[in-house]
């Protein structure tokens, strides 16, 4: 076996398909696609964030499932008024339910 076959393996990584989402996370979809098609183009531009907030909902929904993804969107919706600063918004890569922040002191 030589080098170069196997570094070409292990070092690039296969492109890897878009997430699917489940079934709940399928019907929770529903709404959110049905108001981007039939509502939103009715409607002036809105959102305080970059993706719209629909995207995001989509993203989140797709990307981490019908619990989390549900969780990410409402939250995103309650911090999409004239309270917030607008601005890019993109959907977390992973999340978790218990994060921690450099600054949060971990006591035991």
């Amino acid at each position: 076996m030589d080098a170069t076959s196997e570094h070409s393996t292990t070092e690039v990584p296969e492109e890897e398909s878009p997430p699917r989402p489940g079934p709940v996370a399928w019907v929770l979809l529903l709404p959110v696609r049905f108001y981007r098609k039939a509502i939103s183009p009715f409607l002036p531009p809105a959102c305080r964030f970059y993706p719209s907030c629909s995207a995001y909902a989509v993203e989140a929904l797709t990307r981490h499932g019908a619990a989390k993804g549900s969780y990410l969107a409402l939250r995103r919706l309650l911090r999409c008024g004239p309270w917030t600063p607008p601005g890019r918004d993109p959907v977390p890569e992973k999340f978790s339910w218990r994060h921690r922040t450099p600054e949060t002191p971990i006591e035991e």
